[in-house]
């Protein structure tokens, strides 16, 4: 099955107001940021984001926080931006702060078909708050669900036309663990070949958990934070 589709505005353009969302990425790194640009100029609102981050202002999910268009984050890192910080502090922005690796497990989990699981992450502190606690050898531990969503756009570096999936290096990060915890998967690539010009056991993520592909040009990759020092 041919899943290329021919714009970012195409792959975006049943997502209704309201949806649930994960965006890979960790940073700049690797973020959807076509895709994240065609939602952005079709408008839809009341969005909920299920993000390692809120990209940066004026970038990446900072242009949907910029419009308006995001009620909630799911995230593990909220600095680099400062809307995001106002709407926060505001009351305008609802966020739910999770522990990083807790994050990304509740990710993988809601793509393997656990619904729960127990870490010992956050115990005795807010993130524990409300939710079950069991001891396991003497230790205490929390129980955290599985995260799931509507849609999942996220960034590969290269795809075939049937939707098989190579990440680069650390563009890698969430990518493919929300690829397969989306009822449907959108994802943005910089080049794309024919089936069977992919080795097997190069391809990160099979085809079978895409729905749609899209070809993007002109990335920016941009860094959120250049830090050097004079030459001696």
């Amino acid at each position: 099955m041919d899943k290329v589709v021919k714009s970012a505005a195409e792959a975006v353009a049943d997502i209704p107001d309201g949806a649930v969302l994960m965006a890979g990425g960790f940073g700049l790194c690797g973020i959807p940021e076509r895709l994240i640009a065609a939602l952005a100029d079709q408008g839809t609102r009341g969005l909920t984001f299920i993000s390692n981050n809120a990209g940066v202002d004026g970038f990446g999910l900072g242009i949907l926080l910029d419009r308006g268009q995001i009620k909630k984050m799911i995230s593990s890192y909220v600095g680099e931006n400062k809307e995001f910080a106002r709407q926060f502090l505001s009351g305008e922005l609802e966020v739910d702060l999770v522990p990083q690796g807790t994050l990304a497990e509740r990710v993988r989990a809601g793509g393997a078909g656990i619904p729960a699981f127990y870490t010992p992450t956050g115990v005795g502190t807010p993130v524990a708050e409300g939710k079950e606690v069991r001891h396991f050898d003497g230790r205490p531990y929390v129980l955290e669900t599985a995260l799931r969503a509507d849609f999942a756009l996220i960034k590969a570096w290269k795809a075939d036309r049937h939707g098989n999936l190579v990440f680069r290096a650390t563009a890698r990060n969430f990518n493919p663990m929300m690829a397969t915890a989306a009822r449907i998967t959108i994802a943005e690539v910089e080049e794309l070949v024919e089936p069977g010009q992919l080795e097997a056991d190069q391809v990160h993520t099979p085809g079978i958990f895409v729905q749609r592909v899209v070809l993007g040009s002109g990335y920016e990759k941009r860094i959120e934070r250049r830090t050097t020092r004079p030459r001696s």
